[in-house]
């Protein structure tokens, strides 16, 4: 029984873990710093996005979402292309934007 309850802790500590994901967005047509802010400043208005990092060397964009909130890959896509850039990739991961920052700090 006690690994029945363990099981369920680790089942629904890994949903919470899903419904704080960040999103790394790969993006084309970034070029300067004025895209960068350009696209930073529109995801920053969405209602769910706690930060925003974009990363102009390697044309990505990390989304974190607020405390209990979702991301909707669908509305940041539409964002980013009404913004005039292209949508590439959309994944989910774990790390939180300054997680990611520290992580592209390291690789350098």
């Amino acid at each position: 029984m006690k690994y029945f309850h363990l099981l369920i802790a680790t089942v629904l500590l890994g949903f919470g873990q899903l419904a704080h994901a960040s999103m790394k967005v790969t993006v084309n047509g970034m070029v300067c710093s004025f895209c960068a802010q350009g696209i930073e400043k529109s995801i920053s208005k969405m209602s769910e996005t706690k930060a925003v990092f974009v990363d102009l060397k390697n044309k990505v964009v990390v989304i974190e979402p607020k405390d209990g909130k979702t991301l909707n890959q669908k509305e940041i896509s539409q964002e980013i292309k009404d913004a005039g850039y292209d949508v590439v990739k959309i994944e989910t991961i774990t790390q939180t934007v300054a997680q990611f920052k520290a992580s592209q700090k390291d690789k350098k």
